[in-house]
């Protein structure tokens, strides 16, 4: 896939840093590429909806940002895009000691980009896949 600004990775990682709820649930980006994101989110009490398991909205957070940060990388300079579907499928439990989620385009369009993500539990350095997403991203034109 091509990436239409050549300081994507970049300004994505700076863009969703900046939210509030990317800081305070501490995403933090593993690897950005054109079409693609890893991040990872660490488990904390405040995330968990029991002792040493991780709630659903943390792991739906995971997937929504990993694939429309996804969908961000495609965008020509200026544009944003912001959710307008995600459907999330939980298959497992996240209770290892981070999240990890990998964001990727499936069809990129002018006004709406189409990703997938695949939400893993760590536990001891291994994966367990626990959630599934597709998300919408609306691409949004900067104002003239």
């Amino acid at each position: 896939m091509h990436a239409p600004n050549p300081d994507f990775a970049a300004r994505l990682e700076k863009v969703v840093l900046a939210m509030p709820l990317a800081r305070e649930i501490g995403l933090a980006f593993r690897s950005i590429t054109a079409g693609a994101v890893e991040l990872e989110i660490p488990y904390r009490e405040q995330l968990s909806f029991r002792p040493g398991q991780m709630q659903a909205t943390a792991i739906f957070a995971a997937a929504d940002f990993a694939a429309v940060a996804a969908a961000a990388t495609l965008l020509p300079p200026g544009w944003a895009n912001a959710t307008i579907d995600c459907a999330l499928k939980i298959i497992g439990p996240a209770d290892g000691g981070k999240l990890v989620a990998r964001g990727k385009v499936v069809n990129a369009g002018r006004l709406l980009t189409v990703s997938s993500a695949e939400v893993y539990s760590v536990r001891d350095g291994r994966e367990a896949l626990c959630a599934t997403a597709l998300a919408t991203a609306r691409n949004i034109e900067p104002r003239q």
